[in-house]
């Protein structure tokens, strides 16, 4: 008879002894075979999936001794993605064998699940006695058999025989974790991995706390203080939710690490809440529901107080409507401040909604609906990762746009607010320094004022909006005829001024005068093609016709009002001293201008 290759017998070999294992553990193997485990290093994490079995002990009385000796417990085949309901004061126990397997590196039993209360890993020795090491919120991280994010317990391989384990796991509510093994090297890798990406997160949420803080002293903005504070409470609950927390803030409380998972969120829905109020501008928009989101927050902030004072089995009944209602209180807060018009709240609407979807499916996970899975455990991460940078854009363009209103505000005194020109006071204080200036440097300056002349003949031919539109329209004008040494102001409806800079000649007054006229005559875009500015501008140079700012404009004044309405000329120089255009050098800058514009 031939015997077999020794591929063969190596391939074989290791599914025979793990049958074999399940024959002596007493494991009976349905009509379906269940999945074999098999410690392979190169598919990891190796899921237990229904390999092991699982019961539930509602008294949570018996010991690892009573468990292996009892043989009229129901046991039950684990399964992959199950959820096991389970209170406080229960206790699932899951049996396992682990086949014959080289031993030549380390593995662990792994529980990926950061909040559970205790996990008690038994391992039978060969004197019969069961060895315990303990993990989970119940146990002071550093106490550990390795101190790790969530429990993770050594297991003993044996090349020869197979080995028995007893998982003792206890929760305040249904457990759903999955529970896998992981060789050492592997654990090294991912948790390489892990700390990449959970320090880009923590690293990300500290930018934004510090800019939000240095935003609220700088800019004394209470909106960035708040946000501050919301985004240091989502980075706390984050380090407990991916058990950072229990490993370096608090490695020795073990109370703490199981009540900030249901404290910390609270805290910071009830912080988002109060700064959405100030984001949106609720005290000034309406007193009435900005109390009533205080109000909501302080409730959050009690609830918070009280489930630390509850058992544990009830913390969930009241966390998950809590958490809903708050949630819920401030989506309805921006979409009302978004029907007002605040123009910041569609985003806050956009920035938020990542979260609560993240949100969503965690406090799913919390009521027992779904089991623990990638996005239970990072859907967070990803989702705070997509909400800061748009918060934060949204704060700045909110300063950004509270700055220019509050330099609006302030500068009333000094802008005409319809057109964002110089006022008459700004202006003569210019005047008087460019005349000082020019007499300093021994050239000439230029001082023109323009008026108005047809706004009621627009009024009466193209309408009231049109008459009201037209300063404007001239403003916009003078602006692009000015340099940005010059300066350009509004002194009355109907008047404007500007300070034209030297050197300037008396030629170059000749044509400025002209130029602006032209400019003024020139069409309007959205207006009829006659709704156009005719203008009068008197001039006069500095020092040349005197070095007295409110002399020079009573005598520009006096000369413009001296003109007879019907008259023709639209240029006048203070004194004629120096030759005025004539109609056909007017018509000439005319088309220079229209040139130079086309």
């Amino acid at each position: 008879m031939q015997r077999p290759s020794p591929w063969l017998r190596s391939r074989v070999g290791p599914w025979l002894m793990a049958f074999a294992a399940a024959w002596m553990l007493g494991v009976s193997l349905p009509s379906s075979a269940r999945t074999i485990l098999d410690l392979d290093t190169r598919t990891q994490p190796v899921a237990l999936e229904d390999w092991g079995d699982y019961w539930i002990d509602s008294t949570g009385q018996f010991t690892p001794e009573q468990v292996s000796i009892t043989d009229a417990i129901p046991w039950k085949p684990t399964r992959q993605d199950a959820i096991y309901p389970m209170t406080a004061g229960q206790v699932m126990w899951v049996r396992f064998s682990v086949p014959p397997a080289p031993d030549a590196e380390r593995w662990y039993a792994e529980v990926p699940y950061p909040s559970v209360d205790r996990a008690s890993l038994y391992t039978l020795d060969s004197a019969g006695q069961w060895n315990e090491q303990r993990s989970g919120d119940a146990v002071a991280v550093n106490q550990w058999p390795v101190p790790h994010r969530h429990p993770l317990l050594p297991i003993a391989l044996s090349a020869e025989v197979p080995t028995k384990y007893l998982l003792r796991l206890e929760n305040g509510h249904a457990f759903s974790a999955p529970l896998q093994f992981i060789s050492e090297g592997r654990l090294s890798y991912q948790e390489q991995r892990v700390s990449l990406i959970l320090g880009i997160f923590f690293g990300l949420t500290g930018l934004a706390a510090l800019v939000s803080g240095l935003g609220a002293v700088s800019l004394r903005d209470n909106a960035y203080g708040l946000y501050a504070l919301c985004v240091t409470l989502m980075g706390l609950t984050q380090a407990t939710v991916t058990g950072i927390a229990g490993l370096h803030l608090w490695p020795t409380l073990p109370m703490v690490n199981d009540l900030s998972t249901s404290v910390l969120p609270l805290l910071t829905v009830s912080a988002s809440l109060l700064f959405i109020s100030a984001a949106v501008s609720l005290p000034e928009r309406s007193q009435r529901l900005h109390w009533l989101m205080i109000g909501q927050a302080a409730l959050g902030a009690l609830v918070a107080v009280v489930l630390t004072l509850v058992p544990a089995a009830s913390r969930m009944e009241i966390f998950v409507p809590t958490v809903v209602l708050l949630q819920l209180g401030g989506m309805l807060a921006m979409a009302w401040a978004w029907r007002r018009g605040d123009r910041f709240a569609p985003w806050l609407m956009l920035a938020y909604l990542p979260v609560i979807a993240a949100a969503s499916w965690s406090l799913a996970r919390s009521a027992d609906l779904v089991p623990i899975g990638f996005l239970t455990q990072h859907g967070m991460q990803l989702a705070v990762a997509l909400h800061l940078p748009i918060v934060m854009v949204v704060l700045m363009l909110r300063s950004q746009h509270r700055r220019e209103n509050i330099r609006r505000i302030q500068g009333l005194d000094r802008v005409d607010p319809a057109t964002g020109l110089i006022n008459g006071h700004v202006f003569a204080e210019r005047l008087i320094r460019m005349i000082a200036r020019s007499e300093r440097l021994r050239h000439e300056s230029a001082v023109l004022l323009i008026d108005l002349m047809n706004s009621d003949q627009i009024q009466r031919d193209f309408g009231r909006k049109a008459a009201d539109e037209l300063p404007l329209r001239v403003a916009a004008r003078l602006l692009s005829t000015a340099r940005e040494i010059d300066s350009a102001a509004r002194l009355s409806e109907r008047r404007f001024g500007m300070l034209v800079e030297g050197p300037f000649g008396a030629e170059d007054a000749s044509t400025l005068g002209p130029r602006i006229v032209a400019r003024c005559l020139m069409p309007y875009k959205g207006l009829h093609v006659d709704c156009v500015a005719q203008v009068r501008v008197a001039y006069a140079l500095v020092p040349l016709h005197g070095s007295n700012a409110q002399g020079l404009l009573a005598q520009l004044e006096e000369r413009l009002a001296s003109t007879p309405a019907d008259s023709k000329r639209a240029v006048f120089m203070l004194n004629e001293t120096a030759p005025t255009p004539s109609p056909r050098r007017l018509r000439a800058g005319r088309r220079n201008e229209k040139d130079a514009v086309a």
